[in-house]
């Protein structure tokens, strides 16, 4: 659902709710210590989703919208950004926000997302405006927890089991421990079988050969000093459930292992066929956390295998920038040879029963691709 959708709904209910909260007008100066205790209790909502502080709804007119766009007090995500970072939270983990517009009939809100994560719960260590420092504050239906107060035993409970990864299911917890690849140790019965010290349950191996013994090029092996394909499977299993296959690649002679990108395309036409196919990640996905798990910087060799691997490729930062990308593609995809000045393509030797040109113009739209993302970042107001 697209947030005007969800925004326009939450409007309609005439009610606040345990992760929606509305607010007439932007917090002034004088109000910081309220600003900072509505983030905190909605970074610390019960309901394990993305809240929101929606600006410019006056729940004393029938929840009329009332226009921000000329609140001389608004902020945007780095403005909000900055206020949270000088605030001194525990662990220093902070709640991450980002100020979205939202047109509606009425005029113009602002949405204040305080967005889902585990490093609940977030309280101060010092101190600030009132907001005591080591008390837990939670959203609680349409409340808050009172400042002077902290949040009752059972609901703190669920916010560290949230960050323990408790209350995950288990393809969600491994997500989790993949993130920290020095709790992992090697299996006495295979080199390349690891499992998570602290639930040996889990395991991560790729001895796992695949049926089709695959032994196919493709374009970013040729970016690598030896390019010799040699693929293999990599399985996670949770007990002797296999929770998850993925493709895994051995680069660059057996000098670096990782996990294959995912493959899509962008049809420039009515057509569905892919006009610009290309191979990507997105950050947190698990074949992107796999690649990063198996990553350690240990030499030249290593280092230099993962840098051009990841320099033929496209890193997401989430899903929604992978979509806005493609609609950037298809709109600017007629500029293509204005980005391609100065891109190297390796030597390809010519392999039998291979089209080597289909391989070189696959290996330059990709370059091509990566140029076009650095220039969609710098021009990308949905982060403002």
């Amino acid at each position: 659902m697209e947030l005007i959708d969800e925004i326009e709904e939450l409007i309609m209910m005439h009610q606040e709710g345990p992760y929606w909260d509305f607010k007439r007008e932007w917090y002034d100066d004088s109000k910081d210590g309220d600003l900072l205790i509505d983030i905190i209790c909605m970074a610390n909502n019960l309901v394990d989703r993305d809240a929101y502080i929606i600006i410019g709804v006056n729940e004393e007119c029938d929840y009329a919208i009332q226009d921000v766009s000329q609140d001389a007090n608004r902020r945007n995500t780095q403005m909000l950004t900055d206020f949270i970072r000088g605030k001194k939270f525990a662990g220093d983990f902070r709640p991450v926000v980002t100020v979205e517009q939202v047109h509606l009939d009425g005029g113009l809100v602002d949405v204040i997302v305080v967005h889902n994560s585990i490093n609940t719960p977030y309280y101060l260590k010092e101190k600030y405006k009132g907001i005591f420092a080591n008390n837990i504050y939670v959203r609680l239906q349409d409340s808050n927890t009172p400042v002077d107060k902290s949040a009752d035993f059972h609901h703190a409970e669920y916010l560290w089991k949230k960050r323990f990864g408790m209350l995950l299911s288990p393809i969600e917890k491994v997500k989790l421990y993949l993130k920290h690849p020095e709790h992992w140790a090697n299996s006495p019965s295979s080199e390349d079988k690891k499992y998570y010290k602290y639930a040996p349950e889990f395991t991560i191996d790729h001895t796992y050969e695949p049926e089709d013994d695959r032994t196919g090029y493709e374009y970013y092996l040729f970016a690598q000093t030896d390019s010799r394909p040699h693929w293999s499977e990599i399985r996670i299993c949770y007990h002797q459930t296999v929770l998850a296959e993925l493709g895994g690649v051995i680069l660059d002679g057996g000098r670096y292992f990782t996990a294959t990108p995912d493959r899509d395309g962008i049809s420039l036409t009515e057509y569905h066929n892919w006009d610009v196919p290309y191979r990507y990640m997105v950050k947190g996905r698990l074949n992107h956390l796999v690649h990063e798990f198996y990553y350690v910087d240990d030499g030249d060799e290593a280092r230099h295998s993962h840098n051009e691997y990841e320099g033929c490729i496209l890193i997401f930062e989430d899903e929604k920038e992978h979509q806005r990308f493609r609609i950037y593609v298809r709109e600017n995809w007629y500029r293509k040879d204005a980005f391609a000045n100065d891109i190297w393509i390796p030597h390809m030797e010519q392999l039998p029963g291979y089209n080597m040109d289909a391989f070189r113009e696959e290996y330059l739209n990709m370059q091509i691709l990566r140029k076009m993302l650095e220039e969609f970042r710098k021009n990308d107001n949905t982060k403002n």
